[in-house]
């Protein structure tokens, strides 16, 4: 491969792991939002939203140009498609942050329903398997790929766990439906981060085994967590 092509593939490369590091701020800056009941972090997510959605566009711009111009073999058709599709996964995490962000500055202007202890926790997992998937994609460590996609059950326990006790608070105290509700949305939006960073590591895999494991049930065996009051 010419030197010409191996540039375009690293930058491909390099705007992608730009998009993940924003990505990852602005998760991050939504969940300091919803603990810290800071509207000032929820601003700042929205408005930064748009830079995550002119990077995929960018990103599908290059494969495009690549795909068109190259005629590339297999390993780097792959490579291509995994980049799309990541970025495409990266851009509704940065949604869900918006989400989160929006759910927060409501949830910010009446008193704290619950402790925040679940929520927290799950956003924790996610934002790990998150980091965790990229690094994969960077390291091309398929292994690590299988684990992150285990991992997924752990969140969905929670978020199961939380909607009970949410549900027990709207039967007791009507007062208590808006917050409880927007609280579920947001534990819905960190259980969809989850889901596209499982989405992301399963690319992770295809990209460097060639084997497509989306619909591959024994890969996603429940991890041991516990959610916490």
């Amino acid at each position: 491969m010419s030197l010409f092509w191996e540039q375009q593939l690293a930058d491909i490369r390099e705007q992608l792991l730009m998009m993940s590091g924003l990505t990852e701020r602005n998760l991050a800056l939504a969940m300091r939002a919803l603990v810290e009941r800071d509207d000032k972090l929820c601003d700042t997510v929205e408005a930064e939203d748009s830079q995550i959605d002119a990077l995929e566009i960018q990103i599908d711009e290059m494969v495009i140009t690549y795909m068109a111009t190259h005629g590339p073999i297999a390993r780097d058709c792959r490579l291509m498609l995994t980049a799309s599709k990541i970025s495409n996964n990266l851009e509704r995490i940065a949604d869900q942050a918006t989400k989160i962000a929006r759910r927060s500055r409501e949830l910010n202007s009446e008193p704290l329903l619950k402790p925040l202890i679940d929520i927290p926790l799950m956003a924790d997992i996610a934002q790990e398997m998150l980091r965790d998937s990229i690094t994969a994609f960077v390291d091309g460590n398929h292994e690590l790929a299988i684990e992150i996609i285990a991992r997924d059950k752990s969140v969905d326990s929670i978020n199961k766990q939380l909607e009970r006790e949410l549900t027990g608070y709207m039967v007791e105290n009507p007062k208590s439906i808006t917050r409880a509700l927007n609280l579920m949305t947001v534990a819905r939006a960190i259980e969809r981060v989850a889901d596209h960073a499982t989405n992301i590591a399963e690319e992770v895999f295809y990209l460097y085994k060639g084997q497509d494991i989306r619909h591959e049930p024994s890969l996603k065996q429940p991890v041991s967590s516990e959610g916490q009051g």
